[in-house]
């Protein structure tokens, strides 16, 4: 151990590795346990993090800004590496958009606007990062990001960076060829279309209200934590159920939106787990529909 650390000590820079770091600092949820080894690299120096880790057999996991995870009581064995703000970067060329993986939606969406740029505007209310949306091809109101991405740079299996076109990434429903090869993003290239700055600003406030509407935004969660079932809404077959407001410890279902499981205040990892699979055991008992989680789990259950 003392070995491996003194070696990422040598690539990394100082505050960027953090040892038994608990995850409730890095989840939406605001729950999980320690990780081993946390770090934050460059994008100059996520190869040879990533290539080091793997020298070592230390198992890697990659998250982006913890809004779509799950993350044990028991935390993570290994390495988490975050894709974060020393990944941010963000250019404007023309109608096209380029970002590292580790830039938040919203602040892609708010530079897409302010440079006369619409498109990405479903997006501007996702609690994600760039990384995160490739990767589970993430989308809302009627928009994906396989709508506007032409290409992302990728770190493959071997350390080497590799540029997948949209057609290549083979998306599907939250998902994509990275997730499906536990690939890295690295970086994507979007392309928007011209509009007026505050028309597109007008449709950003307008997504952002129905938003606040709609769903538990003032408490901690994982946004949808169901899939779409094919012919059906999540939430309205978990209300159906009479589950709306069911809860476990500090974990409920949300009423104000049931497809949301919700930290109400000193959930557990365990708590939020346990109300998961409640909901699908009801649900498929009632109506034959085995709901998945979109949300990821990492760590035991």
């Amino acid at each position: 151990m003392e070995r491996i650390i003194r070696e990422l000590e040598q690539v990394l820079e100082k505050g960027q590795m953090l040892l038994n770091e608990p995850m409730d600092r890095h989840t939406t949820f605001r729950v999980g346990g320690p990780a081993d080894y946390y770090l934050m690299p460059t994008a100059e120096t996520l190869p040879k993090t990533i290539s080091l880790l793997k020298e070592y057999q230390i198992p890697v996991t990659v998250i982006g800004n913890g809004s779509n995870l799950l993350v044990s009581d028991a935390g993570i064995r290994g390495a988490v590496v975050e894709i974060g703000r020393r990944m941010s970067d963000i250019s404007v060329e023309g109608e096209t958009i380029t970002a590292r993986a580790g830039a938040m939606l919203s602040q892609v969406a708010v530079k897409a606007y302010k440079n006369g740029l619409s498109g990405m505007e479903f997006a501007a209310g996702i609690p994600g990062s760039v990384g995160g949306a490739v990767v589970m091809n993430a989308g809302a109101y009627g928009g994906e990001i396989k709508d506007i991405l032409v290409f992302a740079d990728v770190l493959d299996k071997d350390g080497e960076i590799k540029t997948f076109t949209n057609e290549q990434l083979e998306f599907g429903y939250r998902q994509s060829i990275i997730s499906k090869q536990n690939y890295v993003a690295v970086c994507a290239k979007l392309r928007l279309h011209k509009a007026e700055p505050q028309a597109v600003k007008k449709k950003m406030e307008d997504l952002k209200e129905r938003r606040i509407s709609k769903q538990p935004l003032e408490f901690p969660s994982a946004g949808s934590a169901f899939k779409r079932p094919e012919g059906y809404f999540a939430g309205k077959l978990i209300m159906d159920a009479g589950l709306s407001g069911f809860s476990i410890g500090g974990a409920k279902v949300s009423e104000k939106h049931c497809g949301f499981v919700i930290n109400q205040g000193g959930a557990s990892a365990s708590d939020i787990y346990a109300v998961i699979c409640h909901v699908q055991k009801t649900v498929k008992e009632q109506f034959g529909v085995k709901l998945q989680t979109e949300v990821k789990l990492i760590g035991e259950f």
